[in-house]
């Protein structure tokens, strides 16, 4: 066989590696300088929390303070964590900067008041728009510009824990569960080595872990480096601390809607979670407060991440306690990450399995650490790596030969298993699902995947027919149900009976050749008004004011509605595009107009909540619809995909 080589390809490739190490270094470099500031003045802030355990009282006015700032110069950047996976997925203008001074402000003043939170959010968020703001500067192109974000990722993931090579895995395996892109593994691996070296420049000092367990029972050179019954165990586990994971997950995306549904003010809801929390610490105590990796001097014998790894050190219920104090603490409005928040959960929760395992503390501990974290974030490589790099590294080099790294394995990947279609970020794209389900659509997020699941205690309309193809198209059953509708005005007290939502999980899913052809029902608002009506106002703003049908549409566009527009006339948008606001009005002012908006139940009821003197007095007909899914694999045409 004669050699073949092409020069070409090689310098190409060359020229990358160079390209991604020349822009990576400085990329990193300036995350890790933020992270090390985002981490000295978090520190700070929990240190005076410590010394000063009144300011709990003041968490209210904290909250409201943070949400005040986010509504006013802040709403665009609001999403967080999947505003910057929405960017790299599908780019559109990338991630504001000011997502990250306003990210560490908002995380420094949870803390300070004893709020529940973690920094890895705080940390992603600023990688990601430092990477995009000098992706702009640098006019890059779309491709380099997603690649440059998915290296700010990794490097903020990477500086604020001290793990750079969990950070490269974090960046290329978090956006689409099951596929990891390793052409992103180079500038994610540079930037975030870049990333921790700087944080560590600065003077930053991470926490050290240490699972004694293995010497002190003598499992390190008297045993072989792996135990069968020590295996299964550790399998066991890891399905537990995946179905906590889930737990975590449920609760925090269930108490979002919860805490819109109290209260329709983005201001009001942090001072709700506040009350909720300053109660909870009154009942249970203050051990779930702040950020919990280490206990407070002041109180040495408080339940923390450090004292899960000693017999003792946490209760069986610590686990659920601060699963419950965090989810309450983000779903209300307090800006922080989950994942150090998860890194308790799992070592408490590991540390209370052990004794009833009769497993080595330590040893479960640091599963649970990384494995909830591996549950909630579908990032069983990421974990895995992590566990190498706090337990196996540095100070433990015989945990090595001790078969550590198969337990660490083997507990992520259960609990990512176990764990199902969920996760904190809803913006992961499922690219190889778990289990092969027929109402999973293709290349669909977590957020409509959630959406597809019933309510507790709900149940599941699933329909599906044969394979049979016709030439007119599919065959809708004869008992198909009428959607039904429904009338009301926002100043109402009554809602719209639930009957057959989508929120419960009710879908009519139709299998045609191999699911060439998907039904699944989303929501249809009509609102009724005469073309003439403008919002009420006073002086120059009453005389400048848009007609109220407009003020509709640009609500609905900035709340993320992906369809909404005016029946007879010429504005709106559809599909997330342009907002159409150009053209001139018919002249018959006598014509009553409709706004329609296109959504999922869920979404419009929260728009209606949230604009309701906008809405007051008009007539709203909801009624169910219908969103065809066409094709399958890569060739999906679906109508409903701007929905997620």
């Amino acid at each position: 066989m004669p050699f073949r080589w092409n020069p070409r390809e090689h310098l190409a490739l060359a020229t990358f590696c160079t390209k991604w190490v020349v822009l990576g270094v400085p990329v990193g470099a300036a995350i890790g300088s933020a992270v090390a500031l985002f981490l000295w003045t978090l520190n700070l802030a929990i240190e005076t929390f410590w010394d000063n355990s009144w300011l709990l009282f003041l968490l209210p006015v904290g909250g409201m303070a943070v949400g005040l700032l986010y509504h006013l110069v802040g709403k665009s950047v609001e999403a967080g964590n999947n505003l910057v996976m929405e960017q790299i997925h599908e780019p559109g203008g990338g991630v504001p900067a000011r997502m990250a001074p306003l990210v560490l402000i908002g995380t420094v003043v949870t803390h300070l008041f004893g709020g529940s939170a973690g920094r890895e959010g705080t940390a992603v968020q600023m990688g990601g728009s430092i990477a995009s703001t000098i992706g702009r500067a640098l006019w890059l192109s779309e491709a380099d510009h997603q690649m440059l974000l998915t290296a700010g990722v990794a490097s903020g993931f990477g500086a604020v824990f001290g793990t750079p090579l969990a950070g490269a895995f974090f960046g290329v395996e978090v956006l689409v569960i099951g596929l990891v892109n390793f052409q992103s593994f180079l500038p994610c691996l540079v930037a975030s080595i870049s990333g921790d070296y700087v944080t560590k420049w600065w003077g930053i000092q991470h926490t050290h872990y240490l699972i004694r367990s293995f010497s002190e029972m003598a499992l390190i050179g008297e045993l072989p480096a792996l135990s069968v019954m020590l295996l299964l165990k550790v399998a066991v586990a890891g399905a537990i601390f995946g179905l906590a994971a889930y737990i975590f997950a449920e609760m925090a995306h269930g108490l979002q809607r919860v805490f819109r549904m109290l209260a329709l003010s983005v201001i009001v809801r942090p001072a709700l979670g506040a009350i909720a929390l300053i109660g909870l610490a009154y009942v249970v105590g203050c051990d779930y407060l702040s950020l919990g990796v280490t206990a407070n001097p002041h109180h040495p014998d408080q339940i923390s991440i450090l004292s899960s790894f000693q017999k003792g050190g946490a209760t069986y219920w610590s686990w659920w306690w601060k699963t419950v104090f965090t989810t309450v603490t983000i779903s209300s409005g307090f800006k922080g990450g989950e994942v150090t928040p998860l890194f308790y959960v799992g070592a408490t929760l590991g540390n209370a399995l052990a004794r009833l395992l009769n497993a080595p503390v330590g040893l479960f501990a640091g599963l649970g650490f990384v494995g909830v974290f591996s549950g909630a974030t579908n990032t069983p490589i990421a974990c895995t790596m992590m566990g190498v790099e706090l337990f196996a590294a540095g100070g433990n080099p015989d945990l090595m030969r001790s078969g550590l790294v198969v337990y660490l394995a083997t507990a992520c990947f259960v609990a990512y298993l176990m764990s199902g279609h969920s996760g904190i970020y809803l913006s992961q794209k499922i690219g190889t699902p778990k289990l092969v389900s027929p109402i999973l659509p293709p290349e669909t997020t977590l957020r409509k995947a959630r959406e597809l699941k019933p309510e507790l205690g709900g149940v599941v309309l699933t329909k599906f027919t044969s394979n049979v193809r016709t030439e007119s198209g599919p065959v809708r059953p004869a008992s198909s149900p009428e959607a039904p509708t429904a009338a009301t005005t926002i100043g109402d007290a009554q809602t719209e009976p639930p009957s057959t939502s989508l929120l419960n999980g009710d879908m009519d899913t139709k299998i045609i050749s191999q699911r060439e052809i998907g039904f699944r029902e989303i929501g249809r608002v009509r609102i009724y008004m005469d073309l003439s009506e403008r919002q009420q106002g006073h002086g120059f703003r009453a005389f400048f004011a848009r007609p109220i049908y407009q003020e509709i549409i640009a609500a609905a566009q900035a709340q993320g509605i992906p369809n909404a527009a005016a029946q007879y006339v010429h504005q709106g948008y559809t599909l997330g595009g342009p907002l159409e606001l150009g053209s001139q009005a018919t002249s018959r002012k006598d014509l009553n107009l409709c706004v329609e908006l296109i959504a999922e139940r869920e979404t419009l009821e929260s728009f209606c909540r949230e604009h309701e003197k906008l809405l007051e007095g008009k007539v709203i007909v909801y009624e169910h619809i219908e969103h065809w899914e066409v094709g399958r694999g890569q060739n999906v045409t679906s109508y409903g995909s701007a929905l997620s």
